[in-house]
């Protein structure tokens, strides 16, 4: 799928029960999958609700899933279940029985009601590492001494862990409305921090033969990526608000105009600040009391950017990067057409291409940015059909060519 021999990853012979659905969670396994853990994701008879999202390519015929469902749902087998059905959860208890972790994001009680919590699972299956992803965290997690925040079982999207944990707050133009991030952060920041929890759990499991619940709120971790208003706010009474582009503590660290859009720059150390006056012709600053120390340059960070954009709005972002590239930290502000005709890109394989079922050509998708020399991260296939994988997967359990039927016949499986 990528042009490149399939490697074994350093997560091969781990075997993962993927529950997730929507962003969050499917971008945690998804991961795991990317560094060679076998993830076998458990869909309902409709599917991931993703599926139906897109986008599609104009020739798809079939829309079995769009670019969405992809992107975040390669390297898995997919095996429709019922759950409703009590021949289903017995399915899963014995895709369960010899699995390594079972990663669910329902909202809380949903796993607990089918007999699947972790209290159940682990009093049969004790290493098993159990990881959910909320919006707000799990009871068994926490501070026990304290009462159970409004939010427990409420549902939330990227959007509302980003106004909640404080990123909207503080994104967007200086003095104007909060803002959303570009990226859903508020997704994939918790997916992030779940990945690592799993892997630590199960170097725990493996030393003792103790799994354990991880837990990781969309809330807490898009205020642990807002580390800084914390810190600002305990030692200087502050509370931030969007700045734009800039750093409150340090300038330059902009985005400045260039004649065909914007270029990055930052150079808050005074080496850096000496190489760029003297690159922009202004030497006489970077010996100037007023400018030659980050702390004159933040108080005066308006008369900063103004110089520096003067100098950069004249020349193309392509002039800015060579003039400064390798000297002084910078880059353009890349669109997607960009990035795609980056050389430096393809050099990182930052970009996959796989099948796309219904269409006489293949797609892109983001590549696995982890990069390992001995059990590289990779795309080895793209998204899986609806059920795609269920009879492979039941055979796998020693279920028989017969059993598989009528368990399909009774709308057990599909």
């Amino acid at each position: 799928m990528t042009g490149q021999p399939a490697a074994v990853g350093a997560l091969d012979g781990l075997k993962v029960v993927d529950f997730t659905h929507a962003l969050a969670g499917p971008y945690c396994t998804m991961l795991l999958a990317d560094l060679g853990a076998d993830v076998i994701k458990i869909e309902p008879p409709w599917g991931d609700s993703t599926r139906n999202m897109g986008p599609y390519t104009a020739d798809d015929d079939q829309h079995a899933f769009g670019g969405y469902f992809n992107s975040v749902n390669r390297n898995k087998l997919s095996i429709s279940l019922d759950l409703s059905k009590p021949e289903a959860l017995e399915v899963a208890r014995r895709l369960i029985g010899d699995a390594d972790i079972l990663v669910e994001n329902f909202r809380a009680g949903v796993m607990d009601r089918m007999g699947l919590s972790f209290e159940a699972i682990h009093g049969w299956h004790p290493k098993l590492v159990y990881a959910a992803i909320r919006g707000f965290g799990d009871s068994r997690t926490g501070r026990q001494d304290l009462p159970e925040g409004r939010y427990s079982e409420w549902p939330a999207f990227d959007v509302v862990a980003q106004a909640l944990g404080g990123l909207m707050a503080i994104t967007g133009p200086a003095g104007g409305p909060p803002m959303n991030a570009g990226a859903p952060v508020g997704d994939i920041v918790p997916a992030l921090f779940m990945a690592l929890g799993i892997v630590s759990a199960v170097r725990h499991a493996e030393r003792t033969g103790r799994g354990q619940f991880v837990d990781v709120a969309m809330y807490d971790a898009v205020l642990a990526l807002c580390e800084r208003t914390i810190y600002q706010n305990s030692y200087l009474g502050e509370v931030p608000g969007p700045q734009g582009a800039s750093n409150p503590q340090i300038c330059p660290f902009d985005a400045f105009p260039a004649s065909d859009g914007w270029v990055t720059i930052a150079a808050p150390g005074e080496r850096h600040w000496q190489l760029l006056c003297d690159l922009i012709g202004r030497p006489e600053l970077g010996e100037d009391a007023r400018y030659s120390i980050n702390a004159e340059r933040v108080r005066r960070a308006d008369e900063v950017r103004a110089i520096i954009g003067d100098w950069t709005r004249v020349r193309t972002k392509a002039e800015v990067v060579d003039e400064l590239g390798g000297l002084v930290p910078c880059g353009p502000v890349n669109t997607i057409v960009d990035i795609l005709a980056d050389p430096h890109i393809a050099r990182r394989e930052m970009i996959a291409t796989v099948e796309q079922p219904g269409s006489a050509r293949p797609v892109h998708i983001a590549g696995a940015p982890i990069k390992m020399t001995e059990t590289p991260a990779t795309v080895r296939r793209r998204g899986p059909l609806l059920g795609e994988h269920t009879d492979e997967v039941l055979f796998r359990l020693n279920y028989a060519a017969a059993e598989i039927a009528k368990l399909r016949n009774a709308g057990i499986v599909s």
